[in-house]
């Protein structure tokens, strides 16, 4: 596995685990532990940015984020979980798939010759 992957798992751990202190933080000492946790998080963010496309990593950073808090707020805080919650969660994990795979498409005649010239 790429190193860069190890960061885009761990940046998306890191996020849920600071979301989570957000909703339970209720005196200054909480906050002690979340800042710094946000400070991991970003750290590890502009990691993986660094060997992998940053629209990927973002993609997968906020999805991750997304789908984690949604989750987080139905199975730990007792949010309540709809249909239409866990289609468009699902639309997101689809989009952030489709968008890895997207990353994988060899390039075309066309788009080499525009990246070897710099137009975009």
């Amino acid at each position: 596995m790429n190193k860069g992957w190890i960061y885009v798992i761990l940046t998306s751990l890191f996020e849920l685990f600071w979301v989570f202190g957000f909703n339970v933080a209720n005196s200054w000492w909480h906050w002690m532990i979340i800042v710094p946790m946000i400070i991991i998080d970003f750290y590890f963010l502009s990691k993986a940015c660094e060997s992998l496309p940053t629209g990927t990593v973002y993609a997968i950073f906020a999805a991750a984020g997304t789908v984690g808090t949604a989750l987080m707020d139905i199975f730990i805080f007792g949010g309540e979980f709809s249909a239409a919650k866990g289609l468009f969660m699902g639309l997101l994990v689809i989009g952030v798939i489709a968008l890895k795979i997207s990353d994988n498409v060899p390039e075309t005649e066309s788009t080499k010759f525009r990246s070897e010239k710099g137009v975009h």
